[in-house]
């Protein structure tokens, strides 16, 4: 029997053990977490940057204010007994925090007393104010700390800013609700732009953080920044002159921009209409994308001098060949014609490309085999998205090397066969300005990793698409182009211009037929020493019918900004006016 109840006291003295050790535990576990606090310490998003270091959308860090009014009405004391002088202070503390954050965050008393008194179960922790800077939180603290007042935190928060509203917002882009890229340079560099949260966690009692207690930090680490190659300034009088276009043509949008053919870097890059980026949820959506590099469109006549420039560089004409251009020419099953009626002219190619002769041109395009020629065009970039890297681009549309032969007379003046994007016409007329070099557009000109380091992103290589001396009189026959012009539309002071007029009918889905034109203008200057290029395209104007006169203006009022606001030098000596046909009348 001694044996039996010994052996049952055994086993209830160990399971009182065993119940003492995990009941030991539990509570030890609670305590600690009841005596942890912890939160995150946000990452601020990278900002954009111009070329010139100028900011164009960045993280301002700002700090939510809640105020603790259980730890206010016992003066930091808590649960803690409280002396005659504590009870003193608490008594006096609402109203003095009032009066601080009436001095930092303005307001009146009675906007924070009513939370700063709070006595209901679970209404202690209040909101006080958002959106304030870091700055003046820490002033409030100081101010908090020197009247020895406890009771107010802050929550980390912060907004992404545009300070310069609308301005390159399509490239650019926004950020959702969540600070989340939704579009733009935002949306398609989101994890480069986007940093890494830290966390810090620490120790506390009832009187506040217990300095000796354990601490774990895990610091943020900030988003890459990202430098463009977009000039603000000159960003800045595009859209201007856009804005003016567009109202006075009565267009549906424009767009446009300019570069430095040498590098490839793009310095503006715009359309009108557009949006404002700190109200993007109110953003009409169709003014949100780059329409300049997701909307194709018919290039009209500038394709003309991509085919002009690779049957040259194949030697199957020259600039003074003469071609005997009839009134009209069979493509398919219909005829061409050109803008203005004649009977059979006699031009040189030179006149071809400076008269935009539609038919002059399918007759030069139906010497070279048709592969030839669409690698030409393949090689110039069409067909192919440029990889500038904004969200959405479109390839366009490069009929394949066997197209039929109405789909070739089409390509070559630039008609429906064809369709491009802004970017990859402007790129593919830049090579010409480059000495015949294809360099790919640049948009992005550096990226700042977190420790302060730059690198330039890897773009394509550069490569030749015709001879330097072709490009050479192409440059020549632009400005042969420029001088036809008898209302000066393209003439600049003091440089010697090229430039080329596009219009084109626009086809409508709905109806199967062509609705509304689109006409545009490219130059390039110096045409000696070409520097810079700028092409602008207008879309579905209702007053004014050509490029010449819907986009001509605004293309020369950009490239003598452009050509002024980069000090390039200009044109010296004598400018040439070459013939655009044969003198005599032959037959």
């Amino acid at each position: 029997l001694l044996i039996v109840v010994a052996v049952v006291f055994s086993l209830a003295a160990g399971r009182a053990v065993q119940v003492q050790a995990i009941d030991a535990s539990s509570v030890a576990e609670q305590a600690a977490d009841q005596m942890t606090v912890s939160h995150v310490l946000p990452a601020l998003r990278g900002a954009i940057l111009d070329r010139n270091g100028d900011v164009l959308a960045e993280t301002q860090g700002t700090v939510r204010i809640m105020a603790d009014a259980r730890m206010i009405r016992t003066n930091g004391r808590m649960s803690a007994p409280m002396t005659d002088s504590d009870k003193v202070a608490a008594a006096a503390a609402p109203e003095k925090i009032a009066a601080i954050l009436v001095q930092f965050v303005g307001g009146t008393p009675e906007d924070y007393l009513p939370k700063l008194t709070k006595t209901g179960e679970g209404e202690s922790y209040q909101k006080i104010a958002e959106g304030v800077s870091a700055a003046t939180y820490r002033q409030i603290q100081t101010a908090m700390s020197t009247d020895k007042l406890v009771g107010l935190s802050d929550i980390n928060e912060s907004s992404r800013v545009y300070p310069n509203g609308v301005l390159a917002a399509n490239v650019i882009g926004a950020v959702n609700s969540s600070g989340v890229g939704a579009s733009g340079l935002e949306y398609a560099f989101n994890t480069v732009l986007t940093g890494t949260d830290g966390k810090e966690a620490y120790e506390v009692s009832p009187n506040g953080r217990i300095p000796l207690g354990d601490n774990a930090l895990v610091e943020p680490v900030d988003g890459r920044s990202i430098q463009l190659t977009i000039d603000n300034g000159l960003q800045w009088q595009v859209e201007q002159i856009l804005g003016d276009r567009v109202r006075q043509s009565n267009a549906k949008r424009a767009f446009a921009i300019v570069t430095n053919p040498l590098t490839g870097e793009i310095l503006a890059l715009a359309q009108y209409p557009t949006f404002d980026p700190n109200e993007a949820g109110k953003a009409d959506q169709k003014n949100v994308p780059a329409r300049a590099v997701t909307d194709p469109y018919t290039p009209g006549s500038v394709q003309k001098l991509l085919t002009i420039a690779s049957l040259m560089d194949m030697g199957l004409t020259s600039p003074t060949d003469v071609v005997r251009i009839p009134s009209r020419i069979k493509s398919g099953d219909q005829y061409i014609t050109d803008a203005m009626a004649h009977g059979t002219i006699y031009l040189y190619t030179r006149g071809v490309l400076a008269n935009s002769s539609n038919i002059g041109t399918i007759i030069l395009a139906r010497r070279a085999e048709k592969k030839a020629l669409h690698d030409y065009y393949a090689s110039f970039g069409l067909g192919q998205k440029t990889g500038i890297g904004l969200p959405g681009e479109s390839a366009g549309v490069l009929p394949a090397a066997d197209m039929p032969d109405y789909a070739r007379d089409g390509l070559a003046f630039g008609g429906s066969a064809v369709s491009v994007t802004m970017i990859q016409e402007a790129a593919a007329v830049g090579a010409l300005a480059n000495g015949g070099v294809y360099n790919p557009p640049r948009l992005i000109k550096s990226i700042t990793q977190a420790d302060g380091t730059t690198v330039e992103p890897t773009v394509a290589e550069p490569h030749r698409v015709v001879s330097s001396e072709v490009a050479a009189d192409m440059m020549s026959m632009m400005e042969t182009m420029a001088q036809q012009s008898t209302s000066h539309t393209f003439d600049v002071q003091g440089y010697r211009v090229g430039a080329k007029t596009g219009t084109s009918r626009k086809y409508n889905q709905a109806c199967h037929c062509f609705r509304g034109l689109v006409t545009s203008a490219i130059s390039v200057g110096p045409v000696d020493d070409p520097q810079l290029l700028a092409y602008v395209v207008v879309d579905t104007p209702t007053r004014g019918s050509s490029g010449s006169s819907v986009a001509g203006p605004a293309v020369q009022d950009i490239i003598s900004l452009a050509l002024a606001r980069y000090g390039v030098p200009q044109s010296t000596g004598k400018v040439p006016h070459l013939p655009v046909g044969p003198k005599k009348k032959l037959e």
